[in-house]
């Protein structure tokens, strides 16, 4: 008799409360709640991180869904910058040699090859070892547009326009390069995955858009079930042990780029969930037939840098994002601001239609969900930096050029008899508590001047301690007084943005930490050296969040409003952020708050059927 336990391998259970570590297809009843249940698989699309360049036309990726790497591509010039996903954001890496798009790689992240490219084809061949390029044997023929399956050391290329349209596939052992097989139907422009014994390559386009799916055994192509739709400049991922293959995206005749996708299971193609955004010449990983992303391509001829990632599992997940929380009741720019996302506190700040803007007073504090007027800072101050919670806080510098530090204690401010050694305003400020913070840079002085003086205050009393490497202001703090980083800002004159670098403190010097993907100043900071979060900065700026992992910065989901001169929670983690105020054209000042929520998976547990008995 065919029960459950073998269609499936597992019997239902009766448990008395849900199982903490269920696996997919379980089904169990409750016998506490007289409720059966189970956990069914999910399939699903979600946004994630932008990529740093807005492009098209990139090779498909190489790597997993999780170490995902993209090169080259086309936006009004062609590119040679590479990429790479860590399954939340990008970050920039080693430049190709050659500016080309349509170029094909296989491989891993820290073991890659990319081959060919246009306009016009070039036989180029690179190898990539997780940071740099090296150029290796060239290819037999200059090809553009090629499918390809594999290893670094054993990679298979095939079809694509030299510059027509071809079927000859090369195979590539990581020193030279052999014929393969001739496909059934010479196309470029399609998608492939598996190995290099056992590929499959599908779709693509010549005079026409095709279906085909050919599958290749390390000799010969065979004709497999096409695609059920014609699609050419399709995204796809691969998995080289099962050849699981999927289609995302692509073009299908006459102009349409389209969101559909299928999932190939060996040996037919069946529908999954669509992209929430059509595109073709998109950046896909190879991932498996259970992961993957496509990033990048163009829609309606525009060229875009929005990235969507596939998960099957049994798991919800939740991707990172920002929401809004409650306004301000003051709006304004230049705001000071510590604590966390249920309990913060901004302070200062300055307002006004145009410049000179005037610097005010009021503090506020916010519960999660709503802010509230708190008594005012002795001195009105805009540009102030601060350290310490919602009830046990210090805010110290600011403009007018001010060494003045007040204390907070969650009801009132007080002046410190202890001041800056040097008056200034647009520092970067880090520490652990109202009684640990180390201020940074600023401008100020006699005479007023960018500068890179560092000091370090112990709740009582301000010491100078070792000078940045260069002058800054208007850059960004995170961590605590001997694990800090500062990030962005400028040393040249107002509106010139040149630093894109961070510097790191370990309570006596500084050195170099990683370079962020675009140069900024003015924007927020959260966390600890090791795992903080920059927003907002340049309002030009197409990607305004990145994460830092204590050596990369890499891409995370952007505020809704882009803005700079912002206020931070500064909470010693990245789920702590909350950015409030700021200023953005043409609006000036702002009052809105957004809060940061890191992504979330969680077990996704469905009820089959209550009880009768």
């Amino acid at each position: 008799m065919t029960n459950y336990r073998s269609l499936v391998g597992q019997k239902i259970k009766k448990v008395s409360s849900d199982p903490s570590n269920a696996l997919e297809g379980q089904i169990w009843y409750n016998t506490t709640t007289g409720i059966l249940k189970g956990v069914p698989q999910l399939q699903a699309w979600s946004s994630t991180s932008n990529m740093v360049t807005t492009r098209r036309a990139m090779n498909n990726g190489f790597g997993a869904q999780n170490a995902g790497v993209t090169v080259g591509g086309y936006n009004t010039t062609y590119h040679n910058n590479t990429e790479e996903y860590n399954g939340s954001g990008w970050s920039s890496a080693g430049d190709y040699p050659v500016s080309k798009y349509y170029i094909q790689s296989a491989g891993t992240a820290t073991a890659g090859v990319a081959a060919g490219g246009g306009d016009p084809v070039v036989s180029t061949v690179c190898e990539y070892d997780g940071s740099s390029w090296t150029a290796v044997t060239s290819m037999p023929t200059a090809t553009k547009g090629m499918m390809r399956a594999g290893t670094q050391t054993a990679a298979l290329f095939g079809g694509g326009f030299q510059p027509s349209t071809t079927g000859v596939s090369y195979e590539y052992d990581g020193t030279n390069w052999t014929s393969g097989g001739t496909l059934n139907t010479g196309r470029g422009f399609g998608g492939g995955s598996g190995s290099q014994t056992d590929a499959l390559f599908f779709g693509g386009g010549s005079t026409t858009t095709h279906t085909e799916t050919e599958e290749y055994n390390g000799t010969a192509w065979s004709e497999q079930n096409d695609l059920p739709t014609a699609k050419q400049n399709l995204g796809f991922a691969n998995d080289t042990t099962s050849t699981l293959a999927m289609g995302a995206g692509g073009y299908s005749p006459p102009n349409t780029r389209t969101t559909t996708c299928f999932n190939y299971d060996g040996s037919s193609w069946a529908s999954i969930p669509s992209l929430s955004t059509a595109r073709e010449q998109a950046a896909t990983g190879a991932g498996t037939g259970n992961g993957t992303y496509v990033a990048g391509g163009t829609t309606s001829g525009t060229a875009i840098n929005t990235a969507e990632e596939y998960n099957k599992s049994s798991d919800v997940i939740t991707a990172a994002a920002w929401s809004s929380g409650g306004n301000l009741n003051t709006g304004r720019q230049d705001v000071g601001g510590c604590g966390t996302k249920t309990a913060g506190l901004a302070f200062g700040g300055r307002t006004g239609s145009s410049g000179p803007f005037t610097p005010v007073n009021n503090s506020e504090e916010y519960d999660g969900t709503s802010w509230t007027e708190g008594n005012n800072l002795n001195t009105a101050r805009g540009e102030a930096s601060g350290a310490g919670t919602q009830t046990a806080a210090v805010g110290f510098g600011g403009d007018p050029t001010s060494n003045a530090t007040e204390n907070y204690n969650g009801t009132s401010w007080t002046t410190s008899p202890g001041t800056l050694n040097t008056g200034r305003s647009s520092g970067a400020s880090f520490g652990a508590s109202y009684t640990s913070a180390v201020f940074c840079g600023g401008y100020g002085g006699s005479p007023a001047v960018r500068t890179d003086a560092v000091e370090e205050w112990n709740g009582s009393a301000w010491t100078n301690a070792t000078s940045l490497p260069e002058a800054r202001y208007n850059a960004a703090g995170a961590g605590i007084e001997s694990a800090g980083i500062v990030l962005g800002g400028s040393n040249a004159p107002a509106g010139t943005v040149v630093f894109s670098t961070s510097v790191e403190y370990d309570g006596s010097s500084w050195t170099a930490g990683g370079t962020n993907h675009t140069s900024l100043e003015g924007q927020g900071m959260n966390g600890v050296q090791t795992a903080c979060i920059s927003y907002g900065g340049p309002t030009s700026m197409t990607v305004n969040s990145s994460t830092y992992d204590g050596t990369t910065f890499a891409t995370s989901p952007n505020l809704a409003s882009n803005r700079q001169a912002l206020g931070a929670s500064k909470g010693a983690s990245i789920t702590n952020s909350v950015g409030f105020g700021g200023t953005t054209p043409p609006n000036r000042q702002m009052n809105n708050t957004e809060e940061f929520t890191a992504e979330t998976s969680a077990l996704n547990i469905k009820t089959l059927t209550t009880s009768t008995s």
